[in-house]
């Protein structure tokens, strides 16, 4: 099947540990909130789902007036280094100061059979940051790989131990006990980073994503507690007697590819440094597995980033969906429906339902937190965005970065909001169809 395939289906210092709050509030009422309430009720918030959970294809409109704008990874040519001086940017694309935030945001289109991508910046695309909680899905399809290259013979609904790993990927995203899953996201996401290791996780970088950028790293965790599996085996449960053990370091430090936080290359960005190319680059490699051939992670496979997106194969019978669709927060669903509809007083849910006929997806991963290190405090979204039956279907990545001086955890609902305002201008100016009258509009 072609496309991203939807299967129906506080403290703060512990970096989204801990139970949501709230529902879904009217637009209106979200812009009256004050910082508490929207911390508690749009940043910790469960994600809003769409009406319609049957799958469908995310396909991106055709456009050949403006084809030109976009290119192909034949185009390209991915494979060669030096690719991000061949694609379709504009790194000035959002008049976004660098003081404001950082971001990039990948958009699709379609040639043909085949898929065309532009990238566009306000002139960020290589700043280094942390990537705090954004970069565990990168862990987990790093471990997936690492262990599918070791055991193609394993099955499709893959268990570690007992526990579904769609149950951990959930529990990852959502920050709450899900099936078999614990709820400790970060002792879940380190376990990944020990299966997949970090010399394996940093090589990605360049020997997949073919970014020659040597300041990239993947050499830390999200915990000093791993998350231990009943046992060391992972199987298919359902579909085969296939199991095989899994070696992991039972400690961080066990790696040798370990990286203490502030190690001599390191820096102020820490043991795990990204840039908002690196990360949007993964994400979009993994929404087009199916579609792109010459992209894929090598040996990931389309079962993996069903489970990735969508928790198939989770445990959990009172939920129909998992994976990133259940990553908490608002923000992004907020931002979309403000730029489609400013002047709707309804909530972002409805109005998304009612412009894609209930077809929309957001696939997200947020992070935060107060650096002491960089006297700053942090927010980091990674997203993959579908808008089908929206402008003959839109779909593109999203990586974004906020800080505001100051490492208190009272800023956060500051910096969330700033990274909000950022994306609703930003989709604004995405989909608008006069977006040069828009490149000056940052609020």
């Amino acid at each position: 099947m072609n496309g991203v395939s939807v299967l129906l289906v506080i403290s703060l210092t512990s970096l989204l540990v801990g139970c949501h709050f709230g529902s879904e509030q009217s637009l209106v009422g979200d812009k009256n909130m004050t910082d508490q309430d929207f911390f508690n009720k749009v940043m910790m918030a469960e994600p809003l789902l769409p009406k319609q959970l049957e799958p469908f294809e995310c396909e991106p409109k055709a456009d050949g007036a403006k084809f030109h704008e976009h290119k192909t990874a034949n185009q390209v040519n991915y494979q060669q280094r030096g690719w991000p001086n061949r694609i379709a940017a504009d790194w000035d694309y959002f008049s976004i100061p660098a003081s404001q935030g950082k971001l990039l945001i990948i958009d699709y289109k379609k040639n043909g059979n085949e898929l065309a991508y532009r990238y566009l910046s306000n002139g960020t695309q290589t700043d280094l940051y942390e990537p705090w909680s954004s970069s565990k899905v990168q862990a987990f399809t790093g471990a997936v790989a690492k262990v599918r290259s070791e055991s193609p013979q394993l099955g499709t609904h893959i268990y570690a131990g007992d526990t579904p790993l769609a149950d951990l990927i959930t529990s990852i995203n959502s920050y709450e006990a899900f099936g078999k899953a614990d709820g400790n996201s970060n002792a879940i996401a380190s376990y990944f980073i020990n299966v997949a290791g970090r010399g394996y996780l940093t090589a990605l970088f360049e020997d997949w994503l073919n970014l020659t950028d040597d300041r990239l790293l993947f050499n830390g965790a999200y915990a000093s507690e791993v998350y231990q599996p009943s046992d060391d085996f992972w199987q298919d449960k359902i579909n085969s007697k296939y199991r095989k053990q899994i070696d992991h370091y039972v400690n961080n430090q066990d790696d040798p590819a370990y990286l203490p936080y502030r190690c001599d290359k390191c820096g102020l960005t820490g043991n795990k440094a990204m840039t908002t190319l690196a990360q949007a680059e993964w994400l979009k490699r993994l929404a087009s597995h199916d579609r792109e051939v010459t992209t894929q992670m090598p040996h990931l496979q389309q079962a993996d980033i069903q489970v990735l997106f969508n928790g198939v194969g989770h445990s959990d019978e009172n939920s129909n969906v998992g994976g990133m669709m259940l990553g908490i927060s608002q923000i992004i669903t907020n931002a979309l429906a403000r730029s489609l509809a400013p002047d709707d007083t309804r909530t972002a849910s409805e109005v998304l339902d009612e412009l894609t006929q209930g077809q929309w997806r957001v696939w997200q991963k947020i992070g935060w937190g107060p650096s002491e290190t960089r006297s700053a405090t942090e927010t980091v979204m990674l997203a993959h965005v579908c808008l089908a039956n929206y402008q003959g279907g839109r779909e593109f990545t999203i990586s974004a970065q906020n800080a505001l001086a100051g490492a208190d955890e009272a800023n956060l609902p500051l910096v969330g909001k700033q990274m909000q305002a950022n994306l609703e201008y930003a989709f604004t100016k995405l989909l608008s169809e006069s977006n040069t009258q828009l490149s000056s509009n940052y609020p």
